[in-house]
C-alpha cells in the first residue's frame, strides 16, 4: 500500500503525512491547515479545548483552528461546553485564588493557630499529671485507711480496761462497806431472830424489838476515803403497816426521818411479804463514822431490820 489518497473519506484511511511523499503531492496533498493532508479529508485535528462537542458556530460551521465558539448561557450560569483557558489566543494564565482574610493558607492570610494548639496540648498534659497525682494520693489514703481497719486487734488488757468513770464508780461501790443484823450493835431490849423468812442477811437473821421508844441499832463504818454525801440503804420488814425511824450520823440526827412505809400495800399482819427497801442521804467524814437508826418520840417503829449498806448518791 503506498501513501496517498485511496479515495477514502474516513480518518483511518488518511495519511496526515501524505504531503511529504511524491505520490501524495501528485494527488494534491497539502500541509495541514485544519484537516489531514488530503483534499476533502475529514477535519478531525483540533487543539485541546477547541472541540465544540457537537455544537456549531452561529453560521453552522465548525469553529476554525485556534478559535473558541461563542458559549451560550445566562449570567452566572455555567456553560455546558467548557473550553480550556489554555486554548485562547495568547494563552490564559491560571487564575490564582485569593485566600479570604482570616484564612490559614498563604502569606497574606493567617497561619495555623499554633498558639491555641500549644495551649490546648499544655492543658491536656497538665490535666493528665493532676489526675495521676490525685490517683496516687487517693491510693495512699485508701491504703492508710485499710491499714487502720486491718490493724491488730486490741490486746486482752485493752479490751478489759474499763473507762475511768466506770473504774471510779466501781471502786467506790466495792470500797463502800455494808453490814447485816449480826454485825450491828443493839441497845438493851433488842435481839436477833430468824423466824420470818425472806431476810437477806446471812442465815436469814434480822433484828427484832425495835418497836419501842429508845431502841436503836448502831453501825460503825470504817474506811471512808472521801468526805461527802452517801446513800444509806436499809432492808427492813413491816407487817402490812407503815413505819419510820430517826437517822443519827456521828451524834447528829437528820431532820428527815427514814421512811419505812408499806410499799406495795402488802396484807396487814403478813411479815413474810412485808420485806422492803428504803434509803436516806447521810453526810460522812473521811475515815470512821457512826450511823445510828433510832426509835425516838413520834416515830412508828413496828419493824424488823435486816441489812445496811452505803452507796454513792444517785444523779
Amino acid at each position: 500500500m503506498t501513501p496517498g489518497n485511496n479515495g477514502a473519506s474516513t480518518p483511518e484511511d488518511d495519511d496526515p503525512f501524505g504531503y511529504l511523499y511524491a505520490d501524495g503531492q501528485a494527488n494534491g496533498a497539502q500541509p495541514p491547515s485544519g484537516g489531514y493532508g488530503y483534499p476533502n479529508s475529514v477535519n478531525r485535528v483540533r487543539a485541546v479545548g477547541t472541540r465544540p462537542y457537537g455544537q456549531q458556530s452561529q453560521a453552522g460551521q465548525t469553529a476554525p483552528y485556534g478559535q473558541v465558539p461563542q458559549q451560550q448561557g445566562g449570567y452566572n450560569r455555567p456553560n455546558a461546553h467548557y473550553a480550556a483557558p489554555e486554548t485562547l489566543p495568547g494563552g490564559a494564565q491560571t487564575a490564582q485564588h485569593q485566600t479570604p482574610a482570616g484564612g490559614g493558607g498563604g502569606r497574606g492570610g493567617r497561619g495555623p493557630n499554633t498558639k491555641g494548639l500549644l495551649i490546648g496540648a499544655i492543658a491536656v498534659v497538665a490535666a493528665v499529671v493532676i489526675g495521676i497525682g490525685v490517683a496516687m494520693l487517693g491510693g495512699d489514703k485508701d491504703k492508710d485507711d485499710t491499714g487502720d481497719e486491718a490493724g491488730p486487734a486490741p490486746t486482752q488488757s485493752q479490751e478489759s480496761k474499763p473507762s475511768p468513770s466506770a473504774s471510779k464508780a466501781g471502786a467506790a461501790k466495792q470500797d463502800l462497806p455494808e453490814t447485816d443484823a449480826k454485825a450491828l450493835r443493839l441497845s438493851p431490849g433488842m435481839t436477833t431472830a430468824s423466824d420470818i423468812k425472806g431476810a437477806k442477811a446471812d442465815g436469814g437473821v434480822y433484828v427484832t424489838g425495835f418497836n419501842q421508844v429508845g431502841a436503836k441499832v448502831t453501825w460503825t463504818v470504817n474506811g471512808i476515803k472521801k468526805a461527802g454525801s452517801y446513800r444509806l440503804n436499809v432492808h427492813y420488814g413491816v407487817p402490812g403497816t407503815d413505819a419510820d425511824a430517826t437517822v443519827v450520823v456521828n451524834g447528829k440526827a437528820n431532820t428527815q426521818p427514814l421512811d419505812m412505809r408499806n410499799f406495795g400495800n402488802t396484807p396487814k399482819g403478813d411479815w413474810e411479804q412485808g420485806w422492803k427497801s428504803t434509803w436516806a442521804i447521810v453526810n460522812l467524814t473521811k475515815g470512821t463514822n457512826t450511823i445510828e437508826l433510832a426509835c425516838n418520840e413520834g416515830n412508828k417503829c413496828d419493824a424488823v431490820l435486816d441489812q445496811f449498806s452505803l452507796a454513792p448518791p444517785k444523779g
